[in-house]
């Protein structure tokens, strides 16, 4: 059992970027669905599955990368961890690495980017940081 679902999702792509494979396993559940959707959407990701093979459903993660089979995700960190929550306002979230990077945020209403967060003019909890 792990106390941090997200910082294991988190993990798992990481190594798995830097094993170079193609796809890694996580178990399932809607956070990290919703995590991947974003991750999908920004061009970090090929895409996602869900697996029902055996009991306990399964994502299928498909890495990306590019011609030089370099991962498309240069860093993936967990900002707010179960220990210390780190919550931002629309005002405060600045653009990271001059709009380069991707921080995934936990709103209201429901996960979203910071671009899109300073866009509708809500804060959240700052889950991940993606670049």
């Amino acid at each position: 059992m792990h106390s941090d679902p997200i910082a294991d999702l988190l993990t798992r792509i990481r190594n798995g970027a830097q094993a170079k494979m193609d796809t890694v396993s996580v178990p399932h559940s809607k956070i990290k669905i919703e995590i991947l959707k974003i991750l999908e959407a920004e061009g970090y990701i090929k895409g996602h599955e869900i697996s029902t093979e055996t009991k306990f459903p399964t994502i299928n993660i498909h890495l990306r990368y590019d011609q030089k089979r370099q991962s498309m995700i240069k860093k993936i960190r967990r900002v707010s961890k179960p220990g210390l929550r780190v919550y931002s306002g629309s005002k405060s979230m600045k653009p990271l690495l001059i709009g380069l990077a991707t921080r995934i945020v936990s709103t209201s209403h429901g996960l979203m980017t910071d671009r899109e967060a300073r866009k509708r003019n809500i804060g959240g909890e700052v889950l991940c940081e993606v670049y």
